[in-house]
């Protein structure tokens, strides 16, 4: 009988694997469809490409963005010379532009990264805790969604930023920290309630009725159908923390110069709009592609990941 259990169970998981194949070809088969969003998501990977090389091949970068400078062309227009003009102190915008830009891409992933970590973590342990632990952990996610972003982005980065950290050891990574401390709570609430759905489904019940350990029910049957959401979370959140990292750098709180980040880059260029668009025009223009298209892809990840939608 407990042979025959554990055969009707893998039977079991092995069509619902089936399915699980089935629901993501779908899936991928309505996103390519969708022009939009492959048209962003192309933009994004010529960015990336572009953000990469930009800062790893010199004929590229043409020029480093912190120590070139070149006292008789300040604050110029674009040029043969210099693709996107000059700054203040005769530096090349194209250089700054390209280092911004794998910046704004860097927080943004990283951030991501170990949002869905702490999300999975504690919306995943919440849902499968019981009601103290449940109660616990989600009055502590409330009071992290409560406090206002900015302001506690900016705690962080005061308490953090100057001091000899023997894991997080350059500003860059105290950035991509502070941001995500705060940017955790949507994912594990989200975990959390899909988590709590998918228990009462027929499928899972069935599972437990057949013998299948917790671990396995997680790990087989909830955690795959998570994924869904938590990938349209985290494509809509890459814009926000792009954002976030260019909004502390604009009020003076971001990387410290000669770094160039995209918010730096609109900060100096809009203190000398009148004399210049130039300085503020790229990297206003490329913080806003990214934007653009990080939301065009969510949007249609979000289409074809729904299949009530179609």
């Amino acid at each position: 009988m407990a042979e025959s259990g554990v055969a009707g169970l893998e039977e079991f998981e092995e069509a619902a694997s089936r399915r699980e194949r089935g629901l993501w070809s779908d899936a991928f088969r309505r996103l390519i469809r969708n022009r939009l969003a492959m048209g962003a998501l192309v933009i994004l990977v010529l960015l990336g490409i572009l953000a990469v090389t930009g800062n790893t091949i010199g004929w590229v970068q043409r020029y480093d963005p912190a120590f070139d400078y070149d006292r008789s062309a300040l604050k110029e227009g674009p040029s043969l010379d210099h693709f996107f003009g000059t700054d203040n102190l005769g530096r090349d915008n194209w250089s700054r532009v390209l280092q911004g830009l794998l910046i704004s891409l860097q927080v943004g992933l990283g951030v991501q990264g170990i949002v869905v970590v702490i999300g999975l973590l504690v919306g995943g342990t919440a849902a499968l805790s019981g009601r103290l632990g449940d109660n616990i952990l989600m009055r502590f996610t409330d009071l992290a969604y409560a406090f206002p972003d900015l302001l506690f982005i900016i705690l962080i980065r005061a308490v953090l930023f100057g001091r000899d950290w023997p894991i997080i050891g350059n500003e860059r990574l105290l950035v991509i920290f502070a941001i995500s401390f705060v940017s955790w709570t949507t994912v594990a609430r989200l975990v959390r309630g899909q988590m709590l759905s998918l228990a009462e489904r027929d499928y899972v019940i069935a599972a437990r009725a057949m013998g299948a350990t917790q671990r396995r029910i997680v790990f087989q049957h909830m955690l795959p159908n998570t994924l869904g959401p938590v990938i349209v979370a985290i494509t809509f959140g890459i814009p926000i923390a792009i954002f976030a990292e260019a909004v502390l750098a604009f009020i003076g709180f971001g990387l410290s110069p000669p770094t160039a980040s995209l918010g730096t880059l609109v900060e100096s260029g809009y203190r000398f709009i009148i004399e210049t668009e130039w300085m503020l025009i790229p990297p206003a223009v490329v913080i806003a592609l990214l934007m653009l298209c990080f939301t065009f892809v969510g949007d249609g990840l979000r289409d074809a990941l729904d299949p009530r939608a179609h």
